[in-house]
Order: structure tokens, then C-alpha cells, then sequence
């Protein structure tokens, strides 16, 4: 009994280490390789569909410089600059492996709303940019939810099988 024990506690730490080293490797190479076609193709697309969106409801359209990027720290999905009189959205690399679906989704269009209102003048201080101006622009983008700050336990309860 004691040595089919030992057998299972072996087994059971090798397969586990094995995922651990798996996941270390995967995250790895993500991080320090250039994305996935599968990836650009999404991101594009998105951005075409915000564009066309622009386009409706706003009359004109103007596609922002969009960059993914791993330097930007912590846990921040994007941000949106305005530097020497260039706007540009940036997308956080270092979290898009995890939550790529909502990146697209959501951040896209919640980033291209504040570039918009950079460019059309109508950045609200207040609300650090989150106004009701914004929302209502980021849902005419293509936003469905359109919120300030990421949903984390959204993303999580979104990857369950359940």
C-alpha cells in the first residue's frame, strides 16, 4: 500500500511539473515572439469594424496608429496617448495571451473612443475620460460593455465550461 502511494505521489508531482513547465514555456514564447497571424488577422479586423462603425455614425473615419506592445506594466489592457500631436493606441501584450477575446472586443473599441474624443477635442478631465460622452462613443464603435476598468472576474467566469 505505502509503495503504490509513493508511486501516485510521484506520478502526480511529474505530471504536474510537466504543466508547470509547459505554461512556462508557453508564456515564454508568447512574450518574446512576434504575435500569432491568428492574432494580427482578429486585431485588424476589429479595427476595420471600428473603422466601418466611424464611418456610420460619425461621418468620416481615422485610423489611429494601433501597437501592441509588452511595455506597458501591470495589469493595464491599453492606453491611448497623445504625444507631439499624435495619437496612438497601444494594447498590452503582456496580458493579451489571457484574455485575447475580450482585448478585441472590448479594449479596441474602449481605447479607439478615447483616441476620438482626443482628436475631436472632447476630453472630459472629471472623469479622467470616462464620460458619458465616451461611453456613448465606445458603444458606437463596437463596444458592448464599455466600462473604465477591466472585469477580471467577467474574463475568468467567460474561459469556464460551465
Amino acid at each position: 500500500m505505502k509503495k503504490n502511494l509513493e508511486k501516485v505521489f510521484i506520478f502526480t508531482i511529474i505530471f504536474f511539473g510537466g504543466i508547470l513547465a509547459y505554461n512556462t514555456y508557453s508564456n515564454y514564447a508568447f512574450k518574446h515572439n512576434p504575435l500569432p497571424q491568428s492574432y494580427i488577422d482578429a486585431i485588424g479586423n476589429k479595427q476595420s469594424e471600428v473603422l466601418r462603425n466611424m464611418k456610420k455614425n460619425y461621418g468620416f473615419v481615422y485610423k489611429f496608429p494601433l501597437i501592441v506592445t509588452n511595455k506597458i506594466k501591470g495589469n493595464l489592457y491599453g492606453v491611448t496617448t497623445y504625444e507631439n500631436g499624435q495619437i496612438k493606441v497601444y494594447l498590452n501584450k503582456n496580458v493579451m495571451k489571457e484574455s485575447f477575446e475580450y482585448m478585441v472586443d472590448e479594449v479596441i473599441p474602449h481605447e479607439y473612443a478615447h483616441a476620438l474624443l482626443m482628436y475631436k477635442g472632447y476630453l472630459n478631465e472629471n472623469k479622467k475620460g470616462h464620460s458619458a460622452r465616451w461611453e456613448n462613443v465606445c458603444k458606437n464603435l463596437g463596444g458592448k460593455e464599455c466600462r473604465q476598468y477591466v472585469n477580471h472576474e467577467e474574463i475568468i467566469n467567460g474561459k469556464l465550461p460551465f
